[in-house]
């Protein structure tokens, strides 16, 4: 028989062969006995180490609980405090996203959702800017214009660093309004700020519109960079080569950008075996993106203008640096930086973060100067439109098409 003594003193002896163990092989076991739990040092200053920095907003929280006056969720008040964390980083496009807005984020990379029409950005002064509206939309026939500010939407005024939530008050079910309070800068430098109020629609994003203009010169414009395009790109020019195309304009005006896979496989078709684009973190590690040495001999004319952004800007350098093409225009928007998307834990959130900086062929990032045109041109202020169902007022296109016919 065992006496009481010697079985203690065997359970302490296991209980510290156990601790030991832990220690020795890093942070892989916590031991349990009876109400206490045995850790490393490591362990143990990584958890006081992070109760010194939550303990004032646990207090914060523990005090709103007590006595705000009104209902205190703590879901709502933790989801503010990451909605701050990356506020307070002051980058526009860093972003904690609800499970709605997320989703909502996603939706758009599909090619249909439900609301008005238009992309938009965030301003340097922390207002939402239209990039542009989406053609044949209720955005695009109320009027909405490239550089316009959104102050306020059904009255309530939101900012950039609201901009996920700006858009979903935006969306709606087709036939319903909303209407926005928009302030413009007119030709004379004054702003002028005024109501306009949209119908929803159900919006069905076509990123590809092609056409055969006079003299076999094809036509092919761009409206974003989805997960659809690439494919329509080359079905569109395809269909063009098959009718004897001898140069092509492609149009990128007012085309906000989107994905960077999907403007690089277009970018590819056109280029020699090279660097199409090359991105770089904080910690130095450059991510190349390249085309193969196949490509498509062809005359081509890029137009562009200040609503031409992001991957449309990675598109218009590569031709550029390359001289792979004409650039047309005007100079584009200038955003130079790439986001990383991704959900995290099991309720659906989300961040969008600024993870990198992008640079052309040539070594150029052009985040908030943009890319000159080789050609800088403007469309008349009587211009009803761009493109080529516009082609009478379209200076910009004509410019292309003359030089291409030389």
């Amino acid at each position: 028989m065992v006496s009481k003594r010697k079985y203690i003193i065997t359970v302490i002896a296991v209980a510290l062969l156990a601790v030991f163990l832990t220690l020795t092989l890093g942070n892989v076991f916590l031991v349990e006995i009876g109400q206490k739990v045995f850790l490393s040092k490591d362990e143990y200053l990584q958890l006081k180490d992070m109760y010194e920095k939550y303990k004032k907003q646990e207090k914060v929280m523990e005090i709103a609980k007590r006595e705000f006056l009104y209902d205190a969720d703590e879901k709502v008040m933790l989801q503010g405090a990451l909605q701050g964390t990356l506020k307070a980083l002051g980058d526009p496009y860093t972003q904690f996203m609800t499970k709605e807005e997320f989703d909502a984020l996603m939706q758009d990379t599909e090619g249909s959702y439900e609301g008005i029409g238009v992309y938009i950005t965030a301003g340097d002064d922390n207002r939402i800017i239209i990039v542009s509206p989406i053609e044949d939309t209720p955005a695009e026939k109320a009027g909405l214009k490239t550089g316009d500010k959104i102050l306020r939407i059904n009255g309530v005024e939101y900012t950039a660093d609201q901009i996920n939530l700006a858009v979903s008050v935006m969306k709606g079910e087709p036939g319903t309004s909303v209407t926005l309070t928009i302030q413009r800068v007119l030709p004379d430098g004054s702003h002028d700020v005024s109501d306009l109020v949209i119908k929803r629609e159900k919006i069905r994003i076509n990123t590809v519109k092609s056409a055969m203009l006079e003299g076999d010169i094809g036509y092919i414009r761009l409206t974003t960079f989805d997960m659809q395009t690439a494919s329509d790109f080359k079905n569109a020019y395809n269909n063009l080569k098959n009718k004897g195309m001898k140069g092509l304009v492609i149009d990128l005006r007012y085309n906000p950008g989107g994905m960077i896979n999907s403007t690089v496989e277009i970018t590819d078709i056109f280029l020699g075996e090279g660097i199409v684009t090359y991105t770089k973190t904080k910690s130095g590690e450059i991510e190349y993106f390249k085309s193969d040495a196949k490509f498509e001999d062809i005359p081509i004319v890029l137009l562009i203008n200040e609503g031409s952004a992001s991957a449309s800007e990675i598109m218009a350098g590569a031709m550029k640096d390359t001289k792979r093409a004409v650039l047309v225009g005007n100079r584009t928007f200038g955003k130079g930086i790439v986001q990383k998307v991704q959900r995290f834990g099991n309720d659906g959130e989300g961040i969008k973060m600024t993870v990198s900086e992008y640079f052309t062929p040539a070594g150029i990032n052009i985040h908030g100067v943009g890319i000159e045109p080789d050609i800088e041109i403007s469309l008349p202020e009587n211009a009803e439109g761009y493109g080529y169902e516009f082609y009478e007022t379209d200076t910009q296109l004509q410019k292309a098409v003359e030089i291409l016919r030389k």
